[in-house]
C-alpha cells in the first residue's frame, strides 16, 4: 500500500485492519474494469465471510452456542436464470409441545430499564430497551390508546378470490368478506396504526392498487393506484411508506398517507424483492431476493444499496426477523429448510438453523422469547395441499429448536401474526385455503375456511407505538 505524508496515519490504521470497513467481510472490489462476476449494478458482492475474532458479547447475553465453521464461498457470475441444486435439509425432530419455560438470561445490574441511549434516524420513537427492540409489544397492557375502539379481527387476503376474509377471533369464524382489488397478498398496518392497508399487487397484470380498511369498523374505502404493491414497510422515523415492487425489482418511496410517490430504488439484482426488516436505529434494512440467492442491505435514509450478500446454500430467501438485540437477522430460506442467522452490522452469514421443509413466516412471540417459524411443507411456489407443513419453536436465546408443531394431516403455514394476548399464533395455509389457530402453549391446531390461496394474513389490534409494515411487525 502506498501512502502520501498527509495519508500516512490512516494507511497506518488500515493496514492494522481497524479503520477499514472492508475487513468487517469479504467483498470483490469494483472497478470500471471489473466483470460481472465482480459486482452487482457497482455494488460489491459479498464472499463468505473469512475466519475472524468474534463479535462482543453484551453481558446481557448468553453465550451462543457454536453453528459449525463454514468453508469459504466463492460467487459465481449472477444470472437471473436457473438456481442450484439443494439437498433438502431434514426437520429436527422435536415433540410438539414446549415443556419447559425459555429462562432470558440476567440483566446486569448497571444495565438500566430506562430509555437506552441507541441514536436513531431523527423523527424515529426512541429505542426503550437497548437490548430489545420488542420490550413493547409484550402484551395487551402495550397496547396503543389510538387501537381502543379498533375492531378485534383477522385480515386474511386472499390471492385467487380478490377478497379479504374478516375472522372475530373470539366466534372462530369468518362474519364478513371484503372485495379488493386483484391479487391481494398482504394486510398492512399502517406506521401509525389508524389504517389496514391490502396490497392488491395485480399479478401479471397493470393495475396494482392499495385498499385501505378503517380498522374502527371493518369495512374498505377508496382504493388508490399504485404500481405493483407486493409488500408494503413503513421506515421506523414514519415519514415514508415503502412498496415492495417485486415484479420490477424495485423499492418505491411513498407518502405513507397519499401514497403519493417520492423516489424509488431500483435493485435489478435482487430478483423477487419482497420481505424486509429494520435495524435498531431504522438506518438500514435487509430485504430478500426470493428468486435468488442474495439478500440486499438498503440504506434507508439514502436510498441507496449498501451491499448484496449471497446465502452458503438453498436459495429462496423469504421472510426476514430483526433479533432482539437489533443488529442480528434471521432470514427464513424455502430451500434450505430453516433460517440463516445474519450479522445485519457487518452484513456477514454467522449461522444457520435447520426447522423443517419450506420455512417461510417467521414471527416474535409476545414476550420475545420464541421465534415462530412457519414451514410451507413444501420447496414449490404452488405447492400441493396437505403438505408436510409445520412450526418450528426457537429459543430466541439459544437459537435453537425447542419444539415442533406439525398441522395435523398436512398443510401449507405461510404468513401471520400473533394475537394481543400471545395465546394464539394465527397462519394462512396457503394451499389448503383455511387459516390456522394454533394454541401457543401446546401446538393444537385449528382450521377456519376462508377464499382461495390465503396469504399475508394480519392480527389486529397489536400491541406497540407503531408499526414498520408487512402482517404487523411492531415496535
Amino acid at each position: 500500500m502506498k501512502c502520501s505524508f498527509p495519508l500516512m496515519v490512516a494507511c497506518a490504521f488500515v493496514s492494522l485492519g481497524v479503520a477499514s470497513a472492508a475487513d468487517d467481510y469479504q467483498s470483490v472490489p469494483y472497478s470500471a474494469e471489473g466483470s460481472a462476476d465482480q459486482y452487482i449494478d457497482g455494488m460489491p458482492i459479498v464472499h463468505q465471510a473469512p475466519p475472524s475474532p468474534p463479535l462482543p458479547v453484551s453481558q446481557d447475553e448468553q453465550p451462543k452456542r457454536p453453528l459449525g465453521e463454514k468453508e469459504p464461498v466463492s460467487v459465481p457470475p449472477f444470472s437471473d436464470h436457473g438456481q442450484q441444486a439443494v439437498k433438502p435439509v431434514q426437520p429436527v425432530s422435536v415433540p410438539p409441545v414446549v415443556n419447559k419455560p425459555v429462562e432470558p438470561p440476567p440483566v446486569p445490574q448497571h444495565v438500566s430499564a430506562a430509555v437506552s441511549a441507541v441514536p436513531t434516524i431523527p423523527g424515529m420513537p426512541p429505542v426503550i430497551n437497548a437490548h430489545d427492540i420488542y420490550s413493547e409489544i409484550e402484551g395487551p397492557d402495550k397496547l396503543s390508546p389510538i387501537v381502543k375502539n379498533h375492531l378485534e379481527r383477522v385480515y386474511v387476503p386472499n390471492l385467487r378470490s380478490n377478497t379479504v376474509s374478516v375472522i372475530d377471533p373470539k366466534q372462530m369464524k369468518v362474519v364478513d368478506t371484503l372485495q379488493v382489488g386483484y391479487s391481494p397478498q398482504h394486510v398492512v398496518p399502517s406506521w401509525d396504526l389508524r389504517t389496514l392497508w391490502v396490497t392488491n399487487n395485480s399479478e401479471r397484470r397493470t393495475d396494482g392498487s392499495l385498499t385501505p380498511i378503517n380498522p374502527e369498523t371493518g369495512k374498505t374505502g377508496p382504493s388508490v393506484t399504485v404500481d405493483d404493491p407486493y409488500n408494503m414497510y413503513f421506515t421506523p422515523d414514519g415519514k415514508d411508506a415503502i412498496v415492495v415492487a417485486e415484479a420490477h425489482r424495485r423499492l418505491d418511496f411513498r407518502d405513507p398517507h397519499t401514497m403519493a410517490l417520492k423516489g424509488s430504488l431500483k435493485i435489478p439484482a435482487c430478483d423477487g424483492i419482497n420481505h424486509a426488516a429494520f435495524s435498531i436505529d431504522g438506518r438500514y434494512a435487509i430485504f430478500t431476493c426470493e428468486f435468488g440467492q442474495y439478500i440486499a442491505k438498503v440504506d434507508t435514509v439514502n436510498r441507496k444499496l449498501i451491499a448484496m450478500l449471497k446465502l452458503s446454500k438453498g436459495g429462496m430467501p423469504q421472510d426476514v426477523l430483526t433479533a432482539r438485540d437489533g443488529h442480528k437477522f434471521y432470514v427464513a430460506d424455502m430451500m434450505a429448510d430453516g433460517v440463516f442467522i445474519i450479522d445485519g452490522d457487518h452484513f456477514r452469514e454467522i449461522g444457520f438453523i435447520p426447522t423443517g421443509i419450506g420455512t417461510h413466516g417467521l414471527y416474535p412471540s409476545r414476550d420475545g422469547s420464541l421465534i415462530y417459524a412457519a414451514n410451507r411443507g413444501s420447496h414449490e411456489v404452488h405447492g400441493p395441499r396437505h403438505g408436510a407443513g409445520s412450526v418450528s419453536v426457537i429459543s430466541a436465546y439459544t437459537e435453537q429448536v425447542v419444539a415442533t408443531w406439525p398441522i395435523p394431516g398436512g398443510g401449507s403455514p405461510d404468513m401471520g401474526n400473533v394475537s394481543a394476548d400471545g395465546r394464539t399464533l394465527w397462519l394462512s395455509g396457503r394451499f389448503d385455503d383455511v387459516v390456522y389457530a394454533i394454541d401457543t402453549q401446546n401446538g393444537a391446531v385449528q382450521q377456519i375456511p376462508v377464499g382461495a390461496e390465503p396469504h399475508g394474513l394480519t392480527v389486529w389490534p397489536q400491541p406497540g407505538r407503531y408499526s414498520v409494515g408487512h402482517t404487523g411487525i411492531m415496535r
